[in-house]
């Protein structure tokens, strides 16, 4: 049904993935708007039970598609079982995570399709009943709206940048088991092998706690110190574009428009002056920390708490602090 939007959800583990909530929560409202219904398609493998979750987040139907070829993510498994389930039931809006792999399935998909795809999508609203996607262009230093030729529009959604509704484990919905055909013979990829992250390394779009540094660290030794800090309070580690740019830290801790989208309850800003891209990848935290010897910097003007001096003398304070009151517990 044209009026139907459908959520493809990503699961890692056994668990479905943060911005799965919010796409199916932004999912109900439009469809609430267009008096249509909520689809969900969970691919895996063991993964039916999450299905309870979707219904609970928004989902009035979910597909599930549990198959032992669906265990890891592959292209060609994932984009045929999507594709034929979309030509089927004809979904006029599909929204993706801006994931590694909702980036790579929703390309792949979207040209079998023939479709309309808006990647990296930060909000999304309905005009006169169609959908308008709006994303960052020119490195975020703009906003452009997209709106579609065709159905399904299809968009990729960038975590942590749409708001994830309360769950209602009350709310009803309809589990659709999907048969999945095997074509073993037709995937083109095998999964070997799967790396595990380094030992208590937190993925940043799911911390609740970021440290990140910026060029005011002066090189990647500076890293060391963040780290630390970053470990003794349970978080993940973040940078700045100047910081990845520079060699000093791998491009998957950036934040901003070009990096990763956050929002945890506490993001603690570390020689980062505070530059629009960079703002607008984590000025949804909750609370904000700045350090930074530039009184003047904009971080400042987005933070809860504001210290002005040398991160490299600052730091250890704070953690020695910190130290006394876990000690004092």
């Amino acid at each position: 049904m044209k009026n139907n939007v459908w959520v493809c959800l990503e699961q890692n583990d056994g668990k479905i993935a943060g911005v799965s909530f919010e796409m199916l929560s932004e999912a109900r409202k439009l469809a609430d708007q267009l008096s249509g219904k909520v689809g969900a398609v969970l691919m895996g493998a063991g993964v039916k039970e999450l299905a309870k979750e979707a219904v609970a987040y928004g989902a009035d139907e979910v597909y599930v598609c549990d198959d032992e070829q669906l265990k890891n993510y592959r292209t060609d498994a994932y984009t045929r079982v999507l594709e034929d389930l979309v030509k089927g039931k004809e979904p006029g809006i599909l929204l993706l995570p801006a994931t590694t792999n909702g980036r790579d399935l929703a390309g792949r998909l979207a040209s079998r399709l023939e479709a309309g795809l808006a990647a990296d999508c930060v909000a999304l609203r309905l005009e006169d009943g169609q959908l308008v996607a709006t994303r960052p262009i020119f490195g975020g230093n703009l906003m452009a709206d997209v709106v579609f030729k065709k159905d399904p529009a299809m968009c990729t959604i960038r975590p942590n940048s749409l708001n994830k509704a309360d769950p209602d484990a009350t709310r009803g919905g309809e589990i659709v088991d999907v048969a999945v055909v095997s074509e073993e013979d037709k995937i083109r990829t095998q999964v070997k092998e799967i790396l595990a992250k380094a030992a208590g390394e937190i993925s940043l779009t799911d911390a609740q706690i970021i440290v990140s540094g910026g060029r005011g660290l002066g090189d990647a030794s500076g890293f060391d110190l963040i780290r630390e800090f970053a470990k003794e309070l349970g978080a993940a580690v973040g940078a700045s574009r100047a910081a990845v740019d520079a060699g000093w830290i791998p491009y998957e801790h950036q934040v901003g428009q070009t990096g990763k989208t956050v929002g945890p309850k506490l993001y603690i800003a570390c020689g980062i002056s505070g530059a629009l891209q960079h703002l607008a990848g984590m000025k949804t935290s909750d609370v904000i920390v700045a350090i930074n010897k530039d009184e003047e910097a904009p971080i400042f003007g987005v933070a809860n708490y504001g210290i002005v001096g040398d991160l490299y003398k600052v730091i250890p304070i704070m953690i020695e602090e910190y130290k006394k009151v876990v000690a004092s517990r």
